[in-house]
């Protein structure tokens, strides 16, 4: 369980799609930076949305995608921001050996969501496997049948 310590919205952040070029035309997005304590270890350290959230803009908890208003960006980190300091207390995602120092509020690819990845195919394949049996069986069959 993690539990925010503070969250605030920081200066504008430049969109890390368009690094390298500072254009004016270059999307720049309010940066929310979250600090929670974890219940587990009383640690404080940064929340972050997802896993590609920390790979993108290390410095936000949020990162919008680049091709929104800039308008509907500022409204939805602020909605956002506001969410956390009404939720103080949610469950969160963390290294338990301590090797990170952040924390993740959802998962990319949860458990459940691979168990239904892999079994599909899994199931496919098993019932592929399964007519050519049935067609060498039948095959087998076809051929004690035409020696008598």
């Amino acid at each position: 369980m993690c539990k925010v310590l503070k969250a605030s919205i920081k200066d504008k952040a430049l969109c890390p799609n368009s690094e390298g070029s500072e254009d004016e035309d270059s999307f720049h997005y309010p940066c929310l930076q979250v600090w929670v304590n974890l219940t587990a270890s009383g640690q404080e350290v940064m929340l972050y949305h997802t896993e590609d959230t920390l790979e993108r803009n290390p410095k936000c908890s949020y990162v919008p995608g680049n091709s929104e208003n800039s308008k509907e960006v500022k409204a939805r980190i602020e909605t956002i921001a506001n969410n956390f300091k009404k939720y103080q207390t949610f469950p969160c995602y963390y290294d338990p050996g301590g090797m990170q120092t952040n924390v993740i509020l959802s998962r990319l690819y949860p458990p459940k969501g691979l168990l239904f990845t892999f079994l599909w195919p899994t199931l496919m394949f098993t019932g592929g496997c399964l007519i050519i049996v049935l067609v060498k069986i039948s095959q087998y069959v076809s051929v004690l049948s035409a020696r008598q």
